[in-house]
């Protein structure tokens, strides 16, 4: 019994620090996309798509390393070849290209504050999308909790609009909310087996969408140009920084999704809205009006219940405390 408490703090220690982070990596980002090199009109549209290739760069090589200690090389490789791998390849391009992109363009357009919150909304995505996908069951309460989650993204967009903010900026947002909601699902689908260990599948995301960026999308644009100069400056190194608390994150979130649960590893991953946003108010000192924080708390209120644990697995863990 006590190694289950002990398991069910260490999650929910880890579903917080994946939260605070990722929230610090949204507005180390932010800070980036701030930067000289990518202030000229022409880099405007570049540099979030740059910036995703080495922040996902950077990242696989954090993850390679990490893995590269725990003597896990080899059946990386050997997890790399399955089918269920294939998956997460998928997965990566839906999160990654798609998902980290538009969030990217998002922050550079709206700012991490809103951004984040908007983009609080994938995991009602990802569930709507395993109830057709993966025929999960969502209760009338997860209804519910949508409808409100999306009712603070209104009032959220219609305060924005009103005070100038970038449009196409929550536009942007919301095809992040669509890439990392189907990320979740197909990921789910192709990790069903024992194939592919959650630290395998982030390896695996972050080099696919390393590589369709610096293969593909990055010489498209016309980035490259802009790739080598961002190598000869100091930028280079705040993005290897702001990859490294996005890995950490990303690490942390898997590890909390094995010690309690998917669900419940969800419903304090999304609490990254309000770290970002206190990241935001202390580190660049943005003001943070009463509107925003209404909306903030209606999309984390909603999105959590549409994401927490079923019922039937909340009561085993009532059953469980009873027990104690």
């Amino acid at each position: 019994m006590k190694s289950d408490k002990s398991n069910y703090k260490i999650g929910v220690a880890s579903g917080i620090i994946s939260a605070a982070t990722w929230g610090l990596d949204t507005v180390l980002i932010s800070i980036v996309l701030a930067m000289s090199p990518f202030l000229p009109q022409g880099a405007v549209f570049l540099a979030p798509f740059i910036t995703a290739f080495f922040h996902d760069a950077f990242s696989a090589m954090w993850t390679l390393i990490y893995l590269g200690f725990k003597r896990q090389l080899g059946s990386l490789f050997k997890a790399m070849k399955t089918k269920s791998a294939l998956f997460v390849v998928i997965a990566a391009l839906m999160g990654g290209p798609i998902g980290m992109a538009g969030y990217l363009l998002s922050v550079k357009l709206i700012g991490p504050s809103y951004t984040a919150i908007i983009s609080s909304l994938y995991p009602a995505v990802g569930a709507i999308l395993a109830y057709f996908i993966l025929k999960e069951k969502i209760s009338k309460k997860a209804w519910i909790g949508l409808i409100v989650a999306i009712m603070g993204v209104s009032i959220l967009g219609y305060s924005s609009s009103e005070n100038g903010v970038n449009i196409v900026g929550f536009l942007c947002a919301f095809l992040c909310v669509i890439g990392w909601g189907s990320e979740c699902v197909i990921c789910a689908y192709g990790m069903k087996g024992d194939e592919v260990s959650s630290e395998f599948a982030l390896q695996i995301r972050q080099m696919t969408s390393a590589i369709v960026y610096g293969v593909i999308i990055v010489p498209i644009i016309g980035g490259i140009g802009l790739g080598f100069e961002i190598l000869r400056t100091s930028v280079i190194w705040w993005i290897a920084a702001t990859a490294l608390s996005g890995t950490i994150s990303y690490l942390f979130y898997y590890k909390a999704i094995y010690k309690i649960g998917a669900t419940r590893a969800m419903g304090l991953n999304i609490t990254y809205v309000v770290w970002s946003i206190i990241f935001d108010k202390f580190i660049i000192g943005s003001d943070i009006g009463i509107l925003t924080i209404i909306s903030s708390v209606m999309v984390i209120v909603g999105v959590y219940f549409v994401a927490r644990e079923p019922e039937t697995e909340k009561n085993e863990t009532i059953k469980f405390v009873e027990a104690e």
